[in-house]
């Protein structure tokens, strides 16, 4: 019996296509897609530049919707929600971390967190979101002031500080330096690890794949493999 045989689905995406038009051209970003996400583990999806899997990560996170499809989350169809129904799902249930941090210039850490806290359901405190991802002494610096592993710090301190489903991660480290990555790839099995939290990254770099309970590679729009893995390395035994 696999491990995720036991384990609750959390999202189903089935068939799921996506198609852009410009200029009287489609283009067939994804060509049916079926992914399972479990709760509580961490995936990473995989893909060259081009293959699909920001696209993939917009529909799981309910920025975009499908062309056709279903993905049902907990159990609800999100392909089939409304605009207002779907900002209410994100803010609900969902954690997002970005490559290029997105935090307001004109507010400080704290404050940055505390927009995401002001709306949630049932936040932790800004602070101890902040001191979860230990940036908690940079509290009331603004972003300008701070390096940008510390940016990314505040950044998965806004995600995790709403309690969300899960956590979406698009390339959460490809602007940072190695010693930096290592710090939020850490964090993030850490945050995985501890919480419970259902964890989505996507990369290009496969020498990743044993931080995580599943890989999911994706080739021109469509799932190529899928690999799991019962024992998850520790971020720092992946170098050498």
């Amino acid at each position: 019996m696999k491990s995720t045989d036991k384990k609750k689905i959390l999202i189903h995406l089935n068939n799921i296509h996506r198609t852009f038009s410009t200029d009287e051209v489609e283009v067939n970003v994804l060509r049916g897609v079926d992914l399972k996400i479990y709760e509580g583990e961490f995936l990473i999806i995989f893909g060259e530049s081009g293959s699909g899997k920001t696209t993939l990560m917009n529909i799981i996170g309910g920025i975009d919707q499908p062309s056709s499809g279903t993905i049902h989350f907990d159990g609800k169809d999100i392909a089939a929600l409304s605009d207002y129904e779907l900002t209410q799902h994100r803010r609900d249930n969902i954690g997002f971390v970005f490559q290029l941090y997105n935090l307001i210039p004109s507010l400080t850490a704290y404050e940055n967190v505390e927009t995401t806290t002001e709306i949630a359901d049932n936040p932790m405190e800004a602070f101890d979101a902040l001191q979860l991802v230990g940036i908690e002494k940079r509290a009331q610096h603004f972003p300008s002031q701070l390096s940008g592993g510390q940016q990314q710090l505040v950044s998965m301190a806004r995600a995790i500080a709403k309690r969300p489903k899960i956590m979406l991660c698009d390339e959460p480290t490809g602007a940072l330096d190695q010693d930096n990555s290592l710090k939020i790839l850490e964090l993030l099995q850490k945050i995985n690890q501890s919480t419970g939290t259902t964890i989505v990254m996507i990369t290009h770099a496969s020498a990743l794949a044993a931080m995580a309970n599943r890989t999911a590679n994706i080739v021109d729009g469509v799932i190529d493999h899928i690999i799991s893995n019962d024992k998850p390395v520790p971020v720092r035994e992946l170098q050498g």
